[in-house]
């Protein structure tokens, strides 16, 4: 009796000291005194659901679960510690399976909420959106903001996303950022802008409430940011996007996923520019740590742009290597690395083979018939060959009456001089598209049709295509004078019935002032004949009276006078009206008296001396104006030299 009263005592003082050390935060000592208690009691499960709480918290997961295993009788009671340690080291399929085994898993809510979020990482996006949405709508504590955070994340990849994105809620900035990832996800760009512009003022707001640094602000802004770069990259803005990458990837990032997608994003707009800028972001982001903090849709772009980049710096083998693991990995990609393997081989000038991959691949995937075959015109194209280019782009069914695909063939037609045959495609799409009866918005076909047909004469075919026009353009009277027009080269009846609708010439001259449109035609006329009065308007200072002065007689120029001996046939001499003695062919005589004439070294004119004379020039001269500074002493002895020669010839 004693032994266990002091046993009893003996825990409960551990027990004491347990609680203390666990509200302080101190778990190394906790699991010192956990593993007292289980030494003392080897049986007490408290004890032991201390012990690995107390692992959890020190980031020892693979050391509980090791535990939990050898320890079976505890594995019922501890479910959720067991399925959260295998969720933190990233075993997501092992933690769905120990939460499926809870008996009680709809009504324990911690369970529920792991299970959810265990679903997500596992990209069962619907499934943890229905679970999440059930748990916010019985769920009531200091956590439904978090909570609503992660049920937008899910909805935004599961198949009910196409909900009235108003009705999401944005009071916070994390939900705010979830907000605006929808609108990136249905192409709402502009809208995007905004609520991300919103939610990082809203950050900041945040941050500098619990006095952060800026360092630490603008870390936690990096997310958004690089959110609103991709935002700028999908419009277009390519600079501004670039800038906005650069700026954030120098930041010290904890994230590497986030580091990882703004280096991917940086090399697509590379492209095939700044390639060893693009090599070291591809080597960033190709991590292998990111296979559990990205989505599989994320990696497997940027597999594929690494396999492009690959392409660009001319490793052709490594290209196709990438290519074939692309397509065990991700066979949805296999488009993506035909044309990959094609335009490589095209670039090796294996022209041939390169058609030949691309025709194959068609064979087997006839939903990509019209995306191969555009590529196949495309090479033949770039090889200067354009009617076997037109030939591939008239094969295409129905879809060579395309706008687009009509536009191209015209325009190659008609840049090889081939105007008939672009009047015949023209002519074909009309009748095609009138036997056919396709709906849609062709206003700008029909119209480019119409004004082709009218500047090659043919005005039935131009009639057709402007009543086409005028069908969903009903209100244009610029289209029914056109056709007006057109059809009375062949139809005058018909012209003169639709010439009714066309307003009369009152109706257009409605609110026109035709006096003053008259007395600027007159005086515009007027201008045109008397050029004197357009001088006087430029002059606004010369009297009125000068217009009635008599024009002065200009007297003509005589003729000049060549000198004898001219020869015209030559050019004259450039140097004929300089002194002689100042022309390159004359030789001036030397004056022998002059005795003092400095001479200078081989090769050095006498005219030179002055340069070389350094008893002019000053001693305290610039040393930038002149490199090697003479020294002093130098200008002393030359000077007493030039002292002595004078004295000699006196």
């Amino acid at each position: 009796m004693a032994e266990n009263s002091l046993k009893e005592k003996a825990i409960s003082q551990f027990y004491a000291e347990l609680n203390k050390l666990g509200q302080n935060g101190e778990y190394e000592r906790a699991l010192k005194t956990a593993n007292k208690i289980i030494g003392v009691a080897p049986h007490d499960k408290l004890a032991f659901h201390c012990k690995i709480v107390c692992l959890i918290q020190l980031n020892k997961f693979e050391e509980a679960i090791q535990l939990l295993n050898k320890k079976s009788e505890y594995a019922s009671l501890l479910i959720f510690e067991k399925a959260y340690c295998h969720y933190r080291i990233n075993q997501h399929g092992e933690a769905l399976q120990v939460l499926e085994k809870c008996p009680d898993v709809n009504e324990d809510y911690r369970i529920k909420e792991l299970k959810a979020q265990v679903l997500y990482r596992l990209e069962k996006y619907n499934e943890a959106y229905a679970l999440y949405k059930e748990i916010v709508k019985y769920s009531d504590d200091d956590y439904e903001d978090e909570r609503n955070t992660n049920m937008s994340a899910a909805l935004l990849y599961s198949k009910e996303s196409e909900v009235d994105i108003d009705d999401l809620r944005d009071n916070t900035y994390e939900l705010c950022f979830n907000k605006a990832c929808m609108l990136i996800s249905r192409e709402l760009y502009a809208e995007a802008e905004k609520k991300l512009k919103q939610c990082e003022k809203m950050c900041r707001e945040m941050l500098e409430e619990d006095e952060a640094s800026e360092e630490e602000i603008d870390i936690e802004l990096a997310l958004i940011r690089i959110q609103l770069a991709y935002v700028f990259q999908k419009q277009g803005r390519l600079k501004e996007a670039q800038q906005m990458y650069s700026t954030n990837l120098k930041l010290k990032l904890e994230d590497i996923a986030l580091t990882a997608v703004a280096s991917n994003n940086t090399v697509c707009i590379n492209k095939d520019q700044n390639l060893f800028d693009s090599k070291k972001k591809m080597k960033i982001a190709l991590n292998d740590a990111l296979k559990n903090k990205l989505p599989s849709e994320s990696r497997k772009y940027i597999a594929l742009n690494n396999a492009i980049f690959t392409h660009y710096i001319n490793q052709t083998e490594q290209c196709e290597k990438l290519c074939k693991q692309l397509d065990e990995h991700w066979p949805d990609l296999q488009l993506h690395t035909t044309v990959l393997r094609s335009v490589s081989l095209f670039k090796a000038n294996k022209i041939r083979e390169a058609i030949d991959i691309l025709e194959q691949f068609k064979t087997t995937n006839e939903g990509h018939e019209l995306f191969i075959k555009l590529a196949v015109a495309q090479y033949y194209l770039i090889q200067g060959e354009k009617l076997k280019a037109c030939k591939v782009m008239e094969n295409l069914g129905a879809n060579t009456y395309k706008p687009a695909i009509i536009g191209a063939l015209t325009t190659i037609y008609l840049a090889l001089g081939e105007e008939a045959v672009a009047l015949n495609v023209f002519e074909k799409s009309v009748d095609w598209y009138k036997k056919n009866k396709v709906k849609g918005d062709l206003t700008h076909m029909w119209r480019q049709a119409a004004e082709f047909h009218i500047r090659n004469g043919h005005a039935k075919v131009a009639a057709n295509s402007l009543e086409e026009l005028l069908r969903t353009n009903s209100d244009d009277k610029k289209i029914l004078a056109q056709l007006v027009l057109a059809l009375s080269q062949f139809d005058e009846k018909r012209a003169l019935a639709l010439s009714n609708d066309l307003p009369s010439v009152g109706e257009l001259s409605e609110g026109l002032d035709l006096e003053s449109i008259q007395n600027a035609q007159i005086s515009a006329i007027s201008i045109k004949k008397s050029p004197s009065s357009t001088k006087q308007d430029s002059q606004p200072g010369t009297p009125s009276e000068g217009l009635d002065e008599p024009k002065k007689k200009h007297r003509k120029k005589k003729k000049g006078k060549l000198p004898k001996n001219c020869d015209l046939s030559q050019p004259p001499d450039p140097e004929r009206w300089l002194p002689r003695y100042e022309r390159t062919g004359y030789r001036k005589k030397r004056d022998r008296r002059a005795k003092d004439v400095i001479k200078g070294s081989q090769g050095t004119a006498s005219g030179q001396a002055d340069q070389y004379d350094f008893s002019f020039k000053n001693v305290d001269q610039d040393a930038e104006s002149s490199p090697v500074e003479p020294s002093p002493r130098g200008h002393s002895n030359y000077q007493k030299k030039q002292q002595k020669k004078k004295n000699k010839r006196r």
